[in-house]
């Protein structure tokens, strides 16, 4: 693996450390100052390196919020999936997905602040390729929950589908609600009131759809 030397600093690290700390110093720059008031220099400052070394890495800032996007959106939809993966029992499915979702916007207890708005609040939201990864985003997750619902319920693709949006749409909003409402409850309590209002809905879908026995 290649090294990458800042020699304004004198310091080295193999390429893939430095690329973690340059992203890691670019997401507080676009999350504290947001897209359009960001700039290289300030992103070179804060990692601590040379303009030099940060465009050996990225050629120019756009490249780098989109590798960021890349990054967390990955993270998200690998949450969702295997939220619905760990268990056969739905209940606990929404739950897990409750969590997936209350865990990725609550940056702070993982030590990330403000992942989730590079995605869900995005000041460059007319970007075509910053819009093209959020709506993949919204995609991909939306489709996890389809494929559960689907198999589950026997509901159509398009039944399952609008579903799936219903439910992550509600717990991102619900999430995003939560984080800027200064966390008024607990997390543990948002994800349960959530949970019994999902549950208490999707429950009513029978399982695999099986009409009743003619008498």
């Amino acid at each position: 693996m290649t090294d990458t030397i800042d020699t304004a600093r004198g310091s080295r690290l193999p390429r893939s450390a430095r690329r973690k700390q340059l992203l890691a110093a670019a997401q507080d720059v676009f999350v504290n100052n947001g897209y359009h008031a960001a700039a290289m220099d300030d992103i070179a400052v804060r990692a601590g390196v040379s303009k030099p070394v940060l465009y050996q890495h990225f050629p120019g800032k756009l490249d780098l919020y989109l590798a960021l996007l890349d990054t967390h959106a990955e993270e998200l939809v690998d949450k969702v999936r295997q939220a619905l993966a760990d268990t056969d029992d739905n209940r606990a499915r929404i739950h897990n997905v409750m969590t997936a979702y209350f865990d990725f916007v609550d940056g702070e207890s993982r030590g990330d602040e403000g992942a989730f708005r590079l995605i869900f609040e995005s000041d460059l939201g007319n970007e075509p390729a910053v819009r093209e990864r959020v709506d993949r985003v919204g995609r991909l997750t939306m489709q996890a929950v389809a494929d559960t619902v689907a198999a589950d319920t026997g509901l159509s693709r398009p039944q399952a589908e609008l579903l799936g949006v219903a439910l992550t749409g509600a717990a991102q909003m619900a999430a995003t609600w939560w984080l800027d409402a200064d966390r008024p409850v607990s997390k543990a309590e948002a994800i349960r009131l959530l949970e019994t209002l999902q549950w208490r809905g999707i429950s009513h879908f029978p399982l695999h759809n099986v009409p009743p026995t003619a008498d």
